[in-house]
């Protein structure tokens, strides 16, 4: 998504919250159809080159103003500024954890995509 320049990526761990919807939801925002598409496609194709996976199901590719990419635990929300500012899944998930990738970062950084640590023993 950052290599397409979207804005805005966004993490929602659901996992606590979500009453089984997905485990996580990633968003972000395109500026354009033409950008919206283009961070869609990247993720599909990124997803299939370094899982080997596909989506369950594919929304909005048609109108480009909210594309949804269901991997089933993790959904991605590519949204123009407008759907995102009005649909405000961070406020509605609003008790999920919530992380912002860092555009020098990438997801690497993103702590609630690392792996649970086990507990240290005492």
């Amino acid at each position: 998504m950052a290599e397409r320049k979207a804005a805005g990526i966004t993490v929602l761990d659901l996992r606590a919250v979500g009453g089984g919807v997905a485990d996580f939801f990633v968003v972000a925002t395109g500026s354009s159809n033409r950008q919206i598409r283009a961070v869609a496609n990247a993720v599909e194709e990124d997803a299939e080159a370094r899982f080997g996976e596909t989506p369950w199901h594919v929304e909005g590719k048609k109108h480009l103003q909210w594309v949804v990419l269901d991997y089933v635990d993790v959904v991605v929300h590519v949204f123009s500024r407008e759907k995102r500012e009005y649909y405000d899944l961070e406020r509605l998930w609003g008790d999920a954890d919530i992380e912002h990738v860092p555009e020098e970062d990438g997801a690497a950084a993103v702590e609630l995509l690392q792996p649970r640590r086990a507990a240290s023993s005492s």
